[in-house]
């Protein structure tokens, strides 16, 4: 299998009238941040929440009478499912998803509020894929792949085509990756309307599927961990949409997992978008300072998609917050007797912290019963700010034993369920 330039074209000309064309506007903020001037492709703007919608369109449009009187099948836990369970109501075409069992409620709620019919099954997207194979044999089912089908790759890369029109100019191009069909099709898109614009790939350290296959020269299993950007958590990236991507893409970068969480509080923070881990992944790449060489480029950010659930949402802000050097955590040790913890509380108030939240540790804390330790949450400016504050409370005599304050790579792991943070945005 392959896909085509023509492919493409036609495919924008196929969609057309059913899939917005999303806008792709100069970032003031954005570009002083990073250095350069910063234009945002806003797919998560789409009516699902990710630029899936344009394969998932196109893929459909194709079918024959028979097929689309027969409906479609597709594994997701996400993204893919709600492009296609939406479309397809809108054409009239049964839609079948199969889910991982720990799939996000919220998620399962919409596919079925838009007409899908919905089978749980499996403990991840591959195990899921083999049921949704099963069925699609048994019921004579058309199975849409996510990301390695020519349609859906085509219906991504229109992406590209309305970015060379939005941005003429345009140097460079970050596209996240997953299982490369969303960089495949932008990457043929582009540098075949416009050959000189670089197309460089994002990828989380704890899913660099594409970097493996690149390594390997073809795709390869890789082992994934639990990521923010676990939309791009694709074990192994397709094959018809590496062989698209491979001799097009300039260069693929990774991000660690506390610049994907900085990534999205930037971007509710500065443009007041909520955009998943996945769809923030071109924004990480510089924050950590891997495309410094951009500096004074004119760049577009595919904002590929923005389903997060809200209260994981918050969870990564807050860890931003830490990341950023504005949420910070210590333990003072204070005299066990009245005026204590009004005493440490003006210290904190005296270096301009604010307190977020106390809680006194006797049972566990020394033996010594004439103190207490205090576990603080204080609210910061920066890094500065924090070490310029345990300084303070130590030259007032009040003894900071323990504090966190995140320097490294970090993340956020799944939660009892098995949820983690995002969507399968790619």
């Amino acid at each position: 299998m392959t896909v085509t330039f023509d492919q493409i074209v036609a495919a924008r000309t196929r969609i057309a009238g059913g899939v917005f064309c999303t806008s792709c506007n100069e970032s003031i903020a954005l570009s002083e941040l990073c250095g350069c001037t910063i234009h945002g492709k806003l797919e998560y703007m789409q009516r699902t929440g990710s630029f899936k919608e344009r394969g998932a369109r196109n893929a459909l449009l194709q079918l024959s009478g028979t097929q689309r009187r027969c409906g479609v099948i597709a594994a997701s836990a996400g993204n893919h499912a709600l492009a296609l369970a939406y479309h397809g109501r809108d054409l009239g075409i049964p839609v079948t998803v199969v889910m991982p069992a720990h799939a996000p409620l919220i998620k399962r709620t919409r596919c079925r509020q838009m007409g899908a019919a919905l089978v749980l099954h499996g403990k991840n997207i591959a195990e899921s894929k083999l049921r949704a194979d099963e069925i699609a044999a048994r019921d004579d089912l058309i199975y849409v792949h996510g990301y390695d089908d020519p349609a859906i790759i085509a219906g991504q890369g229109t992406i590209g085509l309305e970015i060379v029109e939005q941005v003429p100019q345009c140097d460079a191009i970050i596209v996240p990756i997953g299982g490369a069909g969303l960089i495949a099709g932008i990457a043929l898109a582009v540098r075949t309307a416009q050959p000189e614009t670089r197309i460089i790939g994002v990828e989380p350290k704890h899913a660099a599927s594409y970097t493996a296959a690149v390594a390997a020269g073809e795709p390869v299993t890789f082992d994934v961990r639990p990521t923010l950007a676990d939309g791009l958590a694709v074990p192994r990236v397709g094959d018809t949409a590496f062989a698209v991507a491979r001799s097009r893409v300039d260069r693929v970068v990774t991000v660690r997992e506390k610049d994907l969480a900085l990534a999205v509080l930037r971007l509710a923070e500065l443009e007041k978008g909520v955009v998943e881990g996945g769809g923030a992944a071109p924004l990480a790449a510089f924050l950590s300072g891997a495309l410094s060489d951009l500096h004074g480029a004119r760049v577009v950010l595919v904002l590929a998609g923005g389903n997060i659930d809200p209260t994981i949402l918050s969870r990564v802000i807050e860890h931003g917050l830490v990341v950023d050097g504005r949420l910070a955590k210590f333990t003072a040790v204070i005299a066990d007797r009245p005026g204590g913890l009004a005493a440490l509380a003006e210290a904190i108030g005296a270096a301009d912290a604010s307190i977020k939240q106390v809680s006194h540790e006797r049972a566990f804390g020394a033996a010594d019963v004439s103190i207490v330790h205090v576990n603080c949450t204080v609210e910061t400016r920066d890094r500065d700010h924090i070490k310029d504050l345990l300084e303070s409370l130590r030259s007032g005599g009040i003894r900071v034993v323990e504090r966190s304050v995140i320097s490294g790579p970090s993340t956020i792991e799944p939660d009892e369920n098995g949820a983690r943070i995002g969507d399968d945005i790619c």
